[in-house]
């Protein structure tokens, strides 16, 4: 029995050709690889920090400038002082922390039972 699916296996590796065909020898990149500005950067320049040349700036000493939300650096209060020394919070006029502090038009609606019937069951209550 095992001598069977051992003849069986090898003659299925023996004839088995792959599916994928590769066009060509391989090649690798060796174009240019100087540090260029994004294509949809607004100003098409570089941070001040980086240049054309490698090892001019390192990406720790650009982050210390950059900005997201807010600083990224140094500068950032984030962490460094307890919330309540930060001072109070809160929202700016028509600014709301809670969607059950927004008017009542902006509110959800309650799902009506009928409703939760219906999805529950895919339509299926409704026509019985």
């Amino acid at each position: 029995m095992f001598t069977t699916t051992k003849t069986l296996r090898q003659a299925a590796s023996a004839a088995r050709t792959p599916l994928i065909k590769f066009t060509g020898p391989r090649k690798w990149d060796s174009g240019d690889h100087a540090r260029q500005a994004h294509p949809a950067s607004p100003t098409h320049e570089l941070p001040k920090d980086f240049s054309s040349t490698p090892n001019s700036a390192s990406f720790s000493s650009y982050r210390q400038q950059a900005q997201q939300h807010g600083p990224l650096g140094a500068s950032s209060k984030i962490g460094k002082h307890s919330g309540h020394s930060l001072g109070p919070v809160e929202p700016a006029k028509g600014e709301y922390f809670d969607r059950n502090e927004l008017p009542a038009r902006f509110r959800r609606t309650p799902i009506d039972l009928a409703e939760i019937d219906a999805i529950e069951t895919g339509g299926a209550a409704l026509w019985s």
